[in-house]
């Protein structure tokens, strides 16, 4: 039996502003940032020369997890994306399950936007500036800034003029050579698979046009609509760039590449536009991590304020305004993920996590009816099965620790309700 919907139509309901327009942006901010620039090098070393099917096969899984998503949110057109839908459509422990899998995903998504931050922006202290980025955006969070709707308009179009630049120069120099796009023997079936659930990372940004539902206007069209074009015009802008980076280093060089745009660059003969590409994945990642951030500690609050976690962490500070207990604790985190893992386990392990949210997400859409605006049901049944497929595709590494913080989550989930059952 379901929990009650914690959205009551009550005055502190947030206020329908977004339009069409404004809630692309905001799926084009979520998705066309730092991903693109941390995921190519890992997905390459795990599919080798078949890194663009598993592109195509992520953006094949996020098109279903999209779709989903959107008919879901339209029906409930309230903050908290896949966390109230499992709980109203599969029960209260799917959607505490979706809440937790999202909170243990993005805050290792965060880690590993600032580790993007480190390697671009001083290549030989990656850690060490992948730590005082969380710490300066913990900072500022805490006194309540936030990313306003023009700043992220401004990092998409700074991100989308370098990604071209990156493009363009690395397709029309004389290093380019389409030939190292072929497919040859070492592509798998399983590294392309893996490849697949590492560049997802760089994919799941278009929930965030759902998880704002209660602040769309008109939500049961706009959102269908939104979403599914900010995903095709980020597919495009990927597919470009990966077929334009590969062709200059080819998968061997691209799979060693710890900052392969900046690299492809270089290699383009244009060693000019390397601080140019350095400066524009900083920037993506900072802004990637400051709302992250942002959305983490704000899904850590509701899920403290439902007990799902330590209430102590629902405190929202009395002058600033802020979720600050849960902002301090994802910032701790973070930092200390940052300071000791490598970029592809941190992105294996968001993604085992993500992936595991849009399980729920297309299982929740396969309840609804036609009247309800169900999607084709090979939408939600492919969605869910490309999840699972993707997730335990992932390095060994992310699975076993992914399913073991998931499986943490659910065991505290199973103590909470058996104390609550004594009392």
């Amino acid at each position: 039996m379901s929990e009650p919907s914690t959205t009551t139509g009550a005055p502190d309901e947030l206020r329908r502003r977004l339009g069409l327009s404004d809630a692309v942006v905001i799926g084009l901010g979520a998705m066309i940032g730092a991903g693109i620039f941390a995921a190519l090098g890992p997905a390459a070393r795990a599919a080798g020369s078949g890194l663009l099917l598993g592109l195509a096969l992520a953006a094949v899984v996020a098109y279903c997890n999209a779709t989903s998503s959107a008919r879901l949110a339209a029906r409930y057109p309230a903050s908290g994306g896949t966390y109230v839908y499992g709980r109203e459509r599969l029960g209260a422990f799917w959607g505490y399950l979706a809440g937790w899998a999202f909170v243990v995903g993005k805050t290792a998504s965060c880690a590993a936007m600032a580790l993007t931050v480190g390697a671009y922006a001083w290549p030989g202290q990656a850690h060490a500036v992948a730590v005082a980025a969380v710490v300066a955006l913990t900072a500022v969070n805490y006194a309540g800034v936030r990313k306003s709707a023009w700043l992220t308009r401004v990092i998409v179009a700074a991100v989308l003029a370098v990604l071209a630049a990156v493009a363009v120069t690395a397709l029309t120099s004389g290093a380019s050579d389409m030939a190292r796009l072929d497919i040859g023997d070492d592509a798998t079936v399983g590294g392309v698979l893996q490849a697949a659930g590492l560049l997802f990372f760089a994919f799941a940004g278009y929930a965030r046009v759902a998880t704002l539902g209660e602040e769309v206007r008109d939500p049961a069209r706009t959102i269908p609509r939104a979403v599914p074009v900010a995903l095709g015009i980020t597919l495009v802008v990927y597919a470009v760039v990966a077929i334009a980076v590969t062709a200059v280093l080819g998968p061997e060089e691209l799979a060693g590449a710890s900052a392969p745009l900046s690299e492809a660059a270089r290699a383009a003969g244009a060693d000019w536009l390397v601080p140019v590409v350095r400066a524009g994945a900083a920037l993506a990642a900072l802004g990637s991590l400051l709302a992250l951030i942002l959305g983490v500690s704000r899904t850590t609050l509701a899920m403290a304020r439902d007990r799902h976690l330590p209430h102590a962490l629902a405190a929202v500070h009395p002058r600033f305004k802020v979720p600050h207990r849960a902002e301090l604790a994802v910032g701790a985190v973070v930092a200390v993920v940052a300071a000791t893992a490598d970029v592809r386990g941190v992105i294996g392990f968001s993604s085992f996590g993500v992936l595991a949210y849009y399980a729920v997400a297309n299982a929740s859409a396969w309840t609804l009816t036609s009247d309800e605006g169900r999607p084709p049901r090979a939408v939600p049944l492919v969605g869910l099965a490309g999840c699972l497929a993707l997730a335990f595709a992932l390095p060994v590494s992310s699975v076993v620790s992914g399913a073991a913080v998931l499986a943490a989550g659910a065991l505290w989930y199973a103590g909470r309700r058996l104390a609550a059952g004594r009392d």
